[in-house]
């Protein structure tokens, strides 16, 4: 957690920096990282374990090369759970623009 959260999450949450979804940062080295790919409802994804203990997933055939989201640690996700978590991201994408809803969805 302290490499995540130097300061274990304490502090006023207004100066820590905000979530952005979209292009992954920092893929050097990604070739030597084993990955999946998954077919959820005709939208594919490839899954790649990330450097925190959580799983990437980037939306292949979406709007924009590389777009996808992140999931935080879990003890190996199945392939239930990471159906789960990508239905839960496209749940939230605005069909206009491709990209999530900037507010709640619905």
């Amino acid at each position: 957690m302290k490499a995540i959260y130097p300061d274990d999450g304490a502090g006023d949450p207004a100066n820590r920096p905000a979530a952005v979804p979209g292009l992954r940062p920092g893929t050097e080295g990604a070739a030597d990282v084993p990955s999946r790919t998954l077919e959820v409802d005709g939208e594919i994804f490839v899954l790649r374990p990330n450097e925190f203990g959580g799983t990437d997933y980037t939306w292949l055939n979406g709007p924009d090369p590389g777009y996808g989201f992140g999931v935080s640690p879990a003890a190996e996700p199945s392939l239930d759970e990471h159906r789960a978590n990508i239905r839960r991201f496209l749940a939230d994408i605005d069909p206009t623009t491709g990209h999530l809803h900037d507010g709640p969805a619905g």
